[in-house]
């Protein structure tokens, strides 16, 4: 049978990249006791009030249709809370979508075709690929750099770029690397999009958990906001990734071209979860705060303890959910590690190869498990960095003799 090439494009894109994590749960689900590092889920709940407003949508009756745009009231609560980056923002800059992955879906279809270049940093969201791939485009990779914290340089974004590309990939916060992108770099950055004229597609989904220095968006930039296109959710900010709310914020003319494209998808998004993601929007919620404080404090308990094993080494990040940790001292990379590590200590981390070609020898570990877990966790790895060096040899020859005394 013959099948569509977007099937071929992406055949290799699928959970293959989850598979660490997919072994460790079908592992928990057998009863065993993991440790569980390997996805950014928050570890607090969705605020009960933001619920509640959910629930009393439903209530209401805000089952209906919606239209392609997004609901009135989220459109405006969306206008008023990107105004101070974009003055004159408008409904017509305005589009929701039900998360930030289908909103990137939609907008690099709306951006990018057959043959076309997409510059991403490289490690790079997982996803990231497969939406590209799927416009028809291909990933054209920026290498990020532990020795520079992983921000990217501009002469590593000039060297990529190509007569194909046409479209900037930026994610700040990163994810999986937790780098922030100042406002120097961005305008650095931003000169070569204008030099090249390309657009910039800005993944903001982790803007409320910097714990290192301040946002911005290149929607600040002035002489950047006509080629600028931003999504984002409530997601990670109000723990609410299962409520899948997003949306986009870009030029007029780019979001006419876009909202056909999501009423092709959608035709419109759930009336009470708009109502809710309004109210999260417009009222405050102490959710990103908590969440910002305990993942602060572990990415420097976690880069510490790190810093004490030998073979491994990280880099602190400024925000997000997660921590690299270079693993090349002990021998593996990063997937090796990554299986050994569940195999024989049962601690599930993500392989740096699941998020591009320069990660190969890193594991990103996630943060979202109490301080006490992640340093157990900490102290498992280095058992196994202690075995893979043979540190360990006699005293694992002393245990199996006295447990076997014949």
């Amino acid at each position: 049978m013959r099948y569509a090439s977007i099937t071929d494009r992406l055949y290799d894109l699928g959970g293959d990249k989850w598979a660490v994590h997919n072994a460790a749960r079908a592992r928990q689900a057998k009863g065993e006791e993991l440790i569980e590092l390997s996805i950014g889920e928050p570890d607090i709940t969705t605020d009960p009030a933001l619920v509640e407003h959910c629930i009393d949508a439903l209530r209401a009756g805000r089952t209906r249709y919606s239209n392609g745009r997004g609901e009135p009231g989220l459109v405006d609560a969306l206008i008023e809370s990107y105004a101070p980056r974009f003055p004159g923002i408008g409904e017509e800059n305005v589009l929701c979508f039900p998360g930030t992955q289908t909103a990137l879906f939609a907008v690099i279809l709306a951006l990018a075709g057959e043959g076309d270049g997409v510059l991403s940093g490289d490690p790079y969201y997982a996803t990231y690929e497969g939406v590209i791939r799927a416009a028809g485009a291909h990933l054209q990779p920026v290498p990020l750099r532990m020795e520079h914290d992983f921000i990217m340089q501009p002469d590593d974004l000039a060297a990529a770029i190509t007569p194909e590309s046409r479209v900037l990939m930026l994610n700040t916060p990163h994810n999986p690397t937790g780098a922030v992108l100042d406002r120097e770099t961005l305008e650095q950055l931003g000169k070569l999009c204008i030099e090249h004229d390309l657009w910039i597609l800005c993944d903001e989904v982790y803007e409320a958990l910097i714990f290192d220095g301040d946002f911005v968006s290149p929607l600040e930039i002035e002489a950047l906001r006509e080629r600028t296109v931003v999504v984002s959710s409530i997601s990670k900010s109000h723990a609410a990734t299962g409520f899948r709310s997003g949306w986009s914020i870009g030029p007029v003319e780019f979001s006419r071209r876009l909202l056909p494209i999501s009423e092709t998808m959608l035709f419109g998004n759930q009336p009470f979860i708009a109502d809710m993601t309004e109210a999260a929007l417009r009222q405050h919620f102490d959710t990103a705060d908590r969440l910002c404080e305990a993942l602060g404090r572990r990415a420097k308990l976690l880069h510490e303890a790190v810093g004490r094993v030998p073979a491994l080494s990280s880099s602190l990040p400024q925000g997000g959910m997660f921590l690299m940790i270079d693993v090349a001292k002990t021998g593996l990379d990063g997937e090796a590690f990554a299986w050994r590590l569940l195999e024989e200590q049962g601690v599930a981390v993500m392989p740096g190869a699941s998020f591009g070609d320069s990660a190969t020898t890193l594991i990103r570990v996630a943060l979202t498990v109490p301080d006490e877990v992640l340093m157990q966790a900490v102290d498992k790895m280095a058992t196994l960095c202690q075995r893979l060096d043979g540190k360990d040899l006699d005293a694992e020859t002393h245990q199996t003799e006295a447990s076997n005394p014949a």
